[in-house]
């Protein structure tokens, strides 16, 4: 539908020019900000380094093999394997021990002593912060190269038939999420008669489905897609307990949670509302329906956002409320345009006013998805070079492209729009509206026999009254069907519901695609951040004893980039024995003594086994912090450890 609200505009020639200038304009701002340049983001983390280095050839066999990364990741027994020519384990088989130092994130394995010369294959499979599963390998040799067994996997980590599977009900769950939102807002919003037509309940209430469905298609899979690839271990029981314990997890679980509200929200949508008639009732209700409706929506929205690429990089306390907003604004516009062309095709009874209604809905829809999408594009991207020689650029290119066509269309919309005019009047006009002749007279004789008849016969009553309501439909039909404006509407309103279609499958692609910025530096072999000017990244090892059985370990905390604003924070515990430990509480606080500031409460994230992490951690002044670590073993052994760092 239109993006833009009627109004008395310029002359017919001066509209297509001014529109497609308004359209130039818009595009060049979103490229203009997109590569003025920008601060370090990530999203994926990429494999940046490793010694020895792909095909390197050494004369003699290293003791361990490190694998550097551009961002934090998690990891789990066999996340790195190194094997030899014939195929067998030439690692120690332990968990990665975890090198990282400063803003560099590295993990090794050691190695058997005495390996014979040859070429050797690592392969390498981990998850991203924002919750991506992400695989490699490489080979180096030693000595000389030699012949190898080994088969370089040609399968990425998430992919395989699970990897299908998973990302279908990716999209499936963005379709439903814009159906369920945007259906919901345009009958609330637009067309409050719409709450009674039964193709619209259907449309929201398949949206609802279809979001639901997908989220346990995703939660059930998450153990595979992210690990073996295969179906059987979706009903592990520790898998899925694994995967709970996750930020991805949590937050397919939140969205299941807040789909129970959505199912509330919509009984009384189409139930009581619907049913509603006093004008005072309905307009209290309709309030008291946007406020829950919109928490909700909101809620539903912020699963995906803090658990994807806008919950980590740079300034991710200001991009997951931006990606809230960008998938709100979405579903009202695609999910009203979706519930408008039901109602142009299935429903005789929207009028003009809900549909210009709509026309302002969508204006502002526009407005808001053009300001997030620049803001998410300049944290993703950030270069000419990101922009059109890597996979997620070029998908941004053909989805700004889309947003084009769709305006275009939309324009054509909206001429349309300004000439409809409501059913009501349409058949006073419209060519052969009128009945025939004797029409009345024979339904008018008909209908005193049948009353009569009635009164004898409640079923006979029942089934004339279903007959009469179905005339009276098709006598809608014909009229409207008659009405050119309406048609043309109608045919508009398609061809912008085929390129939505399609720019929503670009969008979900976008979603699970690496960030231009990380690819291309990954690339090049370099970390996706550089240390800032001032202040650097802290690293903190504090041991702790809490008193009870197994209540010895130490913290390692990095605190990344060091430096006022926000920093990412990481907590590692290993237990006596300096493997991974859990812990059932841990909780941060900072206190800058000097200045009375404090203490910042931050409570952590679990990742992995023994790992935490919290991002968007706000340090407000440069000094000396102290930083206190509660660890907590067991129901009552728990110990408060500190320590200071410079910061800033």
């Amino acid at each position: 539908m239109s993006a833009t609200a009627p109004y008395p505009g310029p002359s017919p020639i001066r509209r297509p020019l001014a529109a497609a200038a308004l359209l130039a304009a818009l595009v060049s701002l979103v490229f203009g900000l997109l590569l003025a340049g920008a601060g370090p983001a990530s999203a994926h983390a990429a494999l940046t380094g490793s010694d020895p280095s792909d095909g390197a050839v050494v004369d003699t066999a290293p003791q361990q093999v490190t694998l550097s990364f551009s961002e934090a990741i998690a990891v789990g027994d066999d996340s790195i394997r190194v094997l030899d020519p014939s195929g067998k384990r030439a690692d120690t088989e332990a968990e990665p021990r975890d090198l990282s130092e400063g803003g560099t994130v590295r993990y090794g394995v050691s190695l058997h002593s005495g390996l014979p010369d040859g070429t050797y294959t690592v392969a390498w499979q981990a998850i991203s912060a924002d919750s991506h599963p992400i695989s490699g390998a490489f080979t180096f040799s030693i000595g000389a190269p030699s012949d190898t067994t080994v088969a370089l996997p040609s399968q990425e980590a998430g992919g395989g038939p699970v990897g299908v599977v998973y990302d279908i009900a990716r999209y499936t769950a963005y379709g439903g999420f814009v159906l369920l939102v945007g259906g919901s807002a345009f009958v609330l919003v637009c067309w409050r008669g719409g709450a009674t037509a039964l193709p619209m309940q259907r449309l929201v209430v398949r949206g609802w489905l279809a979001l639901t469905a997908a989220t346990l298609v995703m939660l059930l899979l998450r153990n595979p897609y992210t690990g073996s690839g295969k179906f059987a271990d979706a009903f592990d029981l520790a898998g899925l307990q694994s995967v709970l314990d996750t930020k991805p997890g949590a937050a397919l679980v939140s969205r299941l949670l807040l789909l129970g509200a959505a199912a509330l929200f919509i009984a009384v949508l189409f139930g009581t509302y619907a049913r509603r008639e006093d004008e005072r009732e309905k307009k209290d209700l309709t309030f008291g329906l946007a406020v829950g409706g919109g928490v909700v929506a909101t809620g539903i929205a912020a699963t995906w956002a803090m658990s994807e690429h806008a919950s980590t990089g740079i300034q991710a306390n200001i991009a997951m409320p931006v990606d809230v907003l960008h998938l709100l604004a979405v579903a009202a516009w695609l999910g009203g345009l979706a519930s408008l062309l039901v109602a142009l095709y299935r429903t005789p009874d929207i009028g003009s006013a809900a549909v210009r209604r709509f026309s302002a809905v969508a204006f502002g829809s526009v407005v808001v998805l053009a300001a997030t999408g620049i803001y998410q594009s300049w944290r993703q991207v950030g270069s000419w070079s990101a922009l059109t020689g890597t996979r997620y650029g070029q998908l941004l290119i053909l989805k700004v492209a889309l947003i084009a066509v769709l305006l275009a269309v939309a324009w054509f919309s909206r001429r349309w729009t300004g000439r409809l005019t409501d059913p009501a009047v349409a058949s006073e006009e419209a060519p052969g509206s009128e009945e025939a002749p004797g029409e009345d007279a024979e339904s008018g004789s008909g209908s005193a026999s049948e009353d009569a008849s009635a009164d004898v016969d409640p079923e006979r009553a029942a089934q004339l009254a279903r007959q009469r309501a179905a005339l009276t439909a098709t006598k809608k039909k014909r009229i409207r069907d008659a009405d050119p404006q309406r048609s043309g509407l109608r045919r508009s309103v398609l061809a912008e519901a085929a390129v939505a279609v399609v720019l929503l499958a670009v969008t979900t692609m976008l979603t699970s695609t690496e960030p231009g910025r990380t690819e291309e530096e990954a690339a090049n072999g370099a970390p996706s951040a550089s240390a800032p000017a001032a202040g650097g990244p802290v690293n903190l090892k504090m041991p702790f004893d809490t008193g009870g059985q197994n209540g010895k370990g130490t913290v390692r905390i990095d605190i990344e980039p060091g430096r006022t604003g926000s920093n990412d924070l990481h907590v590692w515990i290993d237990g006596s024995d300096g493997k991974p430990m859990d812990v059932p509480e841990l909780k941060l606080a900072l206190t800058l003594e000097s200045k009375d500031i404090g203490p910042l409460p931050v409570v952590p994230d679990r990742l992995a086994e023994g790992h935490w992490s919290a991002s968007a951690v706000q340090i407000p002044m440069a000094g000396d912090w102290k930083i206190d670590v509660t660890v907590r073993t067991s129901d009552i052994d728990q110990v408060t450890i500190d320590k200071n760092a410079k910061i800033g």
